[in-house]
């Protein structure tokens, strides 16, 4: 198996994961975070077919995941609305095993963008990196929303993310 096809199959089952997830979840918002991170995968899978395949590659800032500021909006809209929130060991749990993936396939990229000789696919490794990130560092505020809520949205840590 090809570092491509290897990365492949990660996303899917990352996305299956998220899908899987968001039936476990009785949050809406939640859920769609969830969905969020699933598209996601799947934007990075279609990436890294058209590289194993040899085809254009090109990783579109227009593309780029927005699941950073949609987790703020979609936590400043429950802060608004004053809700309590309780949440189980098994939705946090969910969660970390979650960020433990993102932060794996964020070094497995790093890795793979370090050992591709073409500076294109380097670059489009590096970029997918760098969402990988971005998602990790997503569900990790989440699991401290979880654990607690009313102090989380005010957070210096959260916004220090936002430009990465």
């Amino acid at each position: 198996m090809n570092i491509f096809e290897h990365a492949m199959q990660m996303e899917l089952d990352g996305q299956k994961y998220y899908e899987d997830s968001a039936q476990k979840v009785e949050l809406p918002q939640l859920k769609q975070i969830l969905m969020e991170l699933a598209d996601d995968e799947v934007k990075h899978y279609n990436l890294f077919k058209a590289m194993r395949d040899n085809q254009p590659a090109a990783y579109e800032e227009a593309t780029k995941t927005t699941i950073l500021s949609k987790t703020i909006n979609i936590f400043n809209d429950l802060k608004k609305e004053n809700n309590e929130f309780t949440f189980c060991d098994d939705i946090i749990h969910l969660w970390q095993h979650a960020c433990d993936v993102e932060k794996n396939a964020e070094e497995f990229y790093r890795k793979a963008a370090s050992d591709e000789s073409d500076t294109a696919k380097a670059e489009i490794l590096r970029k997918i990196a760098d969402e990988e990130h971005n998602h990790w560092q997503t569900i990790d505020n989440i699991i401290s929303f979880l654990k607690r809520p009313t102090q989380w949205l005010d957070d210096a840590e959260w916004r220090s993310i936002e430009n990465i």
